[in-house]
């Protein structure tokens, strides 16, 4: 299947065409299944517009649940070890959506709730008015490495950690596609604020992103602007010709603002042992904590004995500091041709480098 493309069909059958573990990232804005019974309409007695797609409508709810439990299959065959999931619903589907994924093992990382700043009202004042949706961020399992660029949304946030309510506005103005007949061309389409983030969070440069329900393209146009690769499905096909106008629009940015904060990037595993095996420390040399409260001599083998007690950097680290764990990365540290103590981990990153 051909990258950075919008394709027309049902979604059951154009996943056959994606390979196994091949996609890092995917984003679901499936059908609500809202069940509209009325005509809503507003104080002055016009038509509000609702979603009254046929893509929206089921018979029941065991109809639903297993066009859910098919699509979220397809989403595991297709998703790396290490990929992540997003979907976004609302009260009507989004409690089903998660007992499924919870069902077909995917690991609920978060919610994360989408408050609207500019909701539409309750117009006939028996609800409160409708003011969020709901996200859920998945792993494919419990034991995946998911990516999380969590120093970008730090920074990002004024130095704060991100939290799981964001803000942003409805799709309206310019950026609300319209159809032929110059009216509102998807009634659920979301904004690009809201897809730019969760591509951001989870993704970087070069990976592959995949929209099943890919509506006018708000998610494929994000990953595109942000230089993610990306796939596509509707079976509208004027969802998918105003989808792919929309995205020939679009300029991706420039290489040179994308790269990651350095703290995001993917560091490569340097095991203790290596640091021995090659020369940076010697086996029969102490090692020592910050205050010199403890010291442990280096083994030739890579691990670490005080007294009668040996195991791993780590392991020692949390013995001597009466705890189930310790990182003794930042634990350990190695008397420098200075004579001065210098973490173990400046070692570590010039072997790296």
């Amino acid at each position: 299947m051909k990258l950075n493309t919008i394709y027309q069909g049902n979604c059951e059958d154009l996943f056959k065409k994606v390979k196994d573990k091949s996609v890092d990232l995917i984003f679901l804005d499936p059908p609500y299944f809202l069940q509209l019974n009325k005509q809503l309409t507003r104080p002055n007695h016009s038509v509000v517009k609702g979603v009254e797609e046929e893509w929206d409508k089921f018979n029941d709810y065991k109809e639903y649940d297993l066009f859910t439990n098919n699509y979220l299959k397809e989403c595991k065959r297709v998703l790396k070890d290490d990929g992540t999931l997003w979907v976004v619903g609302s009260y009507h589907n989004i409690y089903r959506i998660g007992s499924i994924l919870q069902n077909l093992d995917y690991w609920i990382l978060n919610d994360v709730i989408w408050s609207k700043k500019n909701p539409l009202p309750n117009f006939r004042g028996t609800r409160l008015t409708n003011a969020h949706e709901t996200l859920l961020w998945c792993s494919k399992s419990k034991e995946s490495k998911y990516k999380f660029n969590y120093h970008a949304l730090k920074t990002a946030n004024e130095d704060k950690q991100e939290r799981s309510i964001w803000e942003f506005p409805i799709c309206s103005g310019k950026e609300r596609l319209k159809n032929k007949e110059n009216k509102t061309a998807h009634p659920t389409q979301k904004p690009l604020s809201l897809m730019k983030k969760i591509i951001t969070q989870c993704s970087s440069e070069s990976d592959v992103l995949l929209e099943p329900f890919a509506g006018t393209g708000s998610f494929c146009a994000a990953a595109k602007y942000l230089g993610r690769n990306f796939i596509g499905f509707d079976q509208n096909k004027e969802y998918v010709e105003l989808a792919t106008k929309r995205i020939k629009k679009i300029k991706q940015i420039d290489a040179s603002v994308l790269e990651p904060l350095e703290k995001d990037t993917p560091k490569k595993k340097i095991p203790f042992g290596n640091l021995v095996h090659e020369g940076y420390l010697e086996p029969g040399e102490i090692l020592y904590n910050i205050k010199d409260t403890h010291r442990a001599t280096i083994q030739s083998d890579g691990s670490i004995r005080i007294d009668d007690k040996r195991g791993s950097i780590h392991q020692i680290a949390a013995l001597v500091n009466k705890t189930t764990s310790f990182n003794g990365w930042d634990y350990w540290h190695y008397k420098n041709k200075d004579k001065k103590l210098e973490s173990i981990d400046v070692l570590r990153n010039k072997l790296r480098d």
